[in-house]
């Protein structure tokens, strides 16, 4: 299932789960205060307390965890630039019979890190032009460690650019593992449980009214609800409505620079 529409059936789902239980916690609560009107609520305010306390945490929490690793994502990318940006210019370096062929190699290995992101979220198709870059890789080591140690060249050749390629790799690790990332699944299967429970209890903090105050109920099912739908879209920026794509224009300019 796209991960698009998994978060916000998650988020329906979280929203008609608390309309419910809201509607369930009046209910009992109607039921106690008729039997016992006095001690219906007797204790029960330190309970709520702690419940919303802890939902409140979960969802600062995942809401700032999210938004840091989307920051962290977004840096990783104009990491990147910098990093083949300065291998490229690096190639200055070699022979000059060397760099034509090198920097043909380089412009394609842009194109090919480009599409292993925009070909998100077909997996497949992403780890297909992956795989591409990768050979790139080790096509573009192979030939700079050769034009490095060839006459002609500049004598710091091998300590200024081999580190610069050895940099512009690593970061392809780091943002790969970066996009999968994410906390435990079981926090996301805890923030729904506690907050349907703080459904329940504020459900039956409202009841003994007469008439039932639905703009609260609902404004409380959805704000909640969409506080949940954005952790997620976070979550996942390269498959919902907050992305990181426009951060790829860097690698964009950094390709046109090089035509």
């Amino acid at each position: 299932m796209d991960r698009m529409v998994a978060s916000a059936l998650f988020a329906f789902a979280l929203f008609v789960g608390m309309l419910i239980l809201l509607n369930v916690g009046r209910r009992i609560g109607d039921r106690h205060m008729a039997s016992d009107s006095r001690g219906a609520r007797t204790g029960t305010g330190t309970i709520e307390t702690a419940v919303f306390a802890l939902l409140g945490l979960l969802i600062a929490f995942t809401f700032s965890g999210a938004v840091s690793r989307f920051d962290h994502r977004r840096h990783l990318i104009v990491e990147e630039a910098n990093a083949i940006g300065t291998a490229y210019l690096r190639l200055d370096l070699l022979p000059a019979g060397a760099q034509p062929a090198l920097r043909e190699e380089f412009r394609r290995y842009v194109e090919y890190r480009l599409e292993v992101f925009r070909k998100l979220p077909d997996v497949q198709a992403a780890t297909a032009e992956l795989s591409v870059a990768t050979k790139l890789q080790k096509k573009i080591w192979s030939q700079a460690v050769a034009a490095s140690q060839a006459p002609g060249g500049s004598p710091a050749a091998p300590m200024l650019l081999l580190p610069a390629l050895n940099q512009m790799i690593d970061i392809t690790t780091t943002r790969t593992m970066a996009l999968q990332l994410h906390p435990p699944f079981v926090i996301f299967g805890m923030l729904f449980l506690v907050a349907l429970a703080s459904a329940l209890l504020a459900g039956y903090a409202m009841a003994g009214g007469k008439d039932r105050k639905w703009l609260h109920v609902i404004a409380f099912a959805l704000v909640i609800a969409l506080t949940v739908y954005v952790i997620l879209d976070i979550e996942f920026p390269r498959l919902g409505l907050i992305r990181v794509d426009a951060f790829d224009q860097a690698l964009t300019d950094l390709l046109k620079s090089m035509k």
